[in-house]
């Protein structure tokens, strides 16, 4: 029963803290306490890394932020002004909260234990203690979105188990959407989540921002998270719209303070060039509410100057070394950007980087972009046949709708009516439903058959 009440708290305060977090980062500002809640929000969740030297652990962590809105911050910062040290302020307004809690659960017997553990790690501290704790960790992650995405990336959970955990957490991303992004059903992915959920609160997982000498073994998983939040933005998962203009930007925004933070770190600049060259077709992808592909885009329509940023930072980071999967993803998104006309894309050179990412990612969603590049560069007949050996991905609509192309281009329309057709029963998003339709509609098939 202790468990099972941990697990069940610990799901309650997650699902909170993604309420407010979508409420507050996602959703258009309204007028009044909103905007104060706005400002308030980033401070609120910077609680548990300003508490890093007291241990607390992930769920009393997630009570302080909590806490911070049961003592009416914006109510009481409307009616008398944002105070002149807002960090302080709400800093000293959750610790009394954790003190009035911590009386309270001295009386109950079966919380004894815990409680013990949070009182004995806890070290007191004055005002201007906090207020330095404050300072300090501002100028080591000063981007507090950023700061609370390293803490969330703890080593001692699974790779996996910590992305999915900060995307549902802090990405505003919810569970078919991360589902998505792992090439998971929905079920495999809530398990993982409450794995990590129970890991954390099993084995007291402090949840703290990691000191200066310890960021380098979160950097891949930050990463990750980031260019996940982007990518959904990119191509969002279901709805009316292809892109999210919200994600992608903070995404970007976060990759951006990376750089800032780590500018000698080349796989961060690789990061962010490859969103930069990506975002620069943003407005080419869509027109009258229809997905355009790459090769029919209308490339004046590209943002230039992204691309000479992206084109500049991949330059950048393949000189600053060592190579890795962010800079080659890059270094692909760059022979696009550069690409006049589609007649002028090197896909030789493109099939050449996927085949070298591959050595770094061996996945198949990997595979299959080095199959389509292997047929644009070195004929049809020889791309698929490298996408019918790969397994795995029959559920991936892309897989379907890639092989669709092909078959077609090869005017083996039959085959690729029925692959179009298994792609748009995988599809989730409206306007790559209609794409889809229209390209069913092309072979001559009936929709039917």
């Amino acid at each position: 029963m202790p468990r099972l009440r941990a697990a069940a708290s610990a799901a309650l305060i997650a699902l909170m803290a993604l309420c407010l977090a979508w409420e507050l980062w996602f959703a258009p500002l309204r007028p009044g306490g909103s905007l104060l809640a706005l400002k308030a929000l980033p401070l609120a969740l910077a609680l548990p890394g300003v508490l890093q030297g007291r241990r607390y652990t992930y769920q009393w962590s997630s009570m302080l932020v909590l806490a911070y809105f049961a003592e009416g911050a914006t109510r009481a910062w409307a009616e008398s002004g944002i105070p002149r040290n807002p960090a302080a302020w709400i800093t000293s307004a959750a610790h009394r909260k954790l003190i009035d809690h911590s009386r309270r659960e001295r009386t109950r017997r079966e919380k004894a234990d815990a409680l013990r553990y949070e009182i004995e790690s806890a070290q007191p501290t004055g005002p201007g203690d906090v207020l330095a704790e404050v300072e300090a960790e501002s100028m080591l992650l000063p981007d507090d979105r950023l700061r609370l995405i390293f803490t969330c990336c703890h080593p001692a959970l699974p790779p996996e188990g910590q992305v999915a955990l900060t995307l549902r957490t802090l990405g505003g991303l919810s569970t078919p959407e991360i589902a998505k992004a792992f090439l998971l059903p929905e079920a495999t992915l809530a398990q993982r989540l409450v794995r990590a959920k129970r890991k954390i609160a099993e084995a007291r997982i402090p949840y703290e921002v990691p000191p200066p000498d310890r960021l380098a073994e979160r950097l891949d998983p930050v990463r990750t998270v980031i260019y996940l939040i982007f990518n959904e933005g990119y191509a969002a998962t279901t709805g009316t719209q292809l892109v999210r203009h919200d994600l992608c930007a903070e995404a970007i925004r976060l990759g951006r303070v990376l750089c800032q933070l780590l500018p000698g770190d080349a796989e961060s600049m690789g990061l962010l060039a490859l969103m930069l060259l990506h975002d620069s077709r943003r407005d080419a992808r869509v027109r009258d509410a229809q997905l355009i592909t790459l090769e029919e885009q209308d490339r004046s329509h590209w943002d230039a100057a992204e691309i000479a940023e992206g084109c500049d930072l991949v330059e950048r980071a393949l000189t600053t070394g060592p190579l890795g999967p962010c800079q080659l993803q890059a270094a692909i998104a760059a022979l696009h950007a550069q690409a006049r006309t589609p007649a002028e894309t090197d896909w030789a050179q493109i099939a050449a980087l996927y085949d070298r990412l591959l050595r770094f990612q061996n996945t198949a969603v990997v595979a299959l972009n080095h199959a389509v590049a292997v047929a644009m560069s070195a004929g049809l007949a020889n791309g698929l046949a490298l996408i019918d050996a790969i397994g795995g991905l029959d559920e991936y609509y892309l897989f379907h709708a890639a092989r669709a192309d092909i078959l077609a281009r090869m005017s083996r329309n039959g085959e690729a009516a029925a692959a179009y057709r298994r792609a748009l029963a995988l599809a989730t998003n409206q306007i790559e439903q209609d794409f889809l339709r229209r390209r069913l509609d092309a072979t001559g098939a009936s929709p039917e058959t």
